[in-house]
């Protein structure tokens, strides 16, 4: 199946000015511009985050989209792919973002731009944990982008979340995945992008 609708979904802290948001909305506009790319700006709440998503994509044909997550938006990927029954990348993605999480309960800034304060709320860990996928079975194909030098999240874990995905792990590299752009055609291949 051609994928048509693209939804792109960013980490805590990050915002569609992400590296790897603002690459890949370049990317579908240069070679797929008859895709329809969405990446909202997620509020904190994963329980709104999860509304915001869900609304916008009711009217989405579920077998022409698929969904692009990096970290905690991985972690949301995973989420939208059950219920959409979509392909999903993730790169370097949050495994269990309740217990990692839990240390940044409180006020935060974002990453793009400093001056957006937001309170991580206690309740939001209990609204990740509703969100776990973890025990469900891939509902469609997926593919996972792991930077073994990651300084945030345990490669290891992403890899063993991930075991029937395609897995492209890379030696070294970090959580930002810097060199993001190296990887597009891979995933051209994979959602076969209209």
């Amino acid at each position: 199946m051609t994928t048509t609708h693209l939804l792109y979904l960013h980490g805590f802290r990050s915002s569609p000015q992400s590296n790897k948001a603002r690459i890949l909305a370049d990317h579908i506009a240069t070679k797929h511009s008859k895709v329809r790319w969405w990446c909202p700006q997620l509020p904190p709440s994963p329980r709104e985050a999860t509304a915001l998503i869900a609304e916008g994509i009711a009217n989405w044909p579920r077998q022409n989209m698929a969904v692009v997550g990096s970290s905690l938006g991985g972690y949301y990927a995973s989420w939208v792919a059950q219920l959409a029954r979509c392909k999903s990348v993730m790169i370097n993605p949050a495994v269990n973002p309740a217990r990692d999480l839990e240390h940044h309960i409180g006020e935060q800034s974002n990453w793009h731009d400093p001056e957006d304060v937001f309170y991580f709320r206690p309740e939001y860990i209990e609204e990740l944990r509703q969100l776990d996928t973890r025990d469900l079975t891939a509902a469609a194909p997926e593919m996972v982008l792991i930077a073994q030098g990651d300084e945030v999240l345990d490669w290891l874990e992403m890899s063993e979340r991930y075991p029937h995905a395609l897995q492209l792990v890379q030696e070294g590299g970090d959580h930002a995945l810097s060199n993001f752009p190296e990887y597009l055609e891979r995933i051209d291949e994979f959602l076969a992008l209209a």
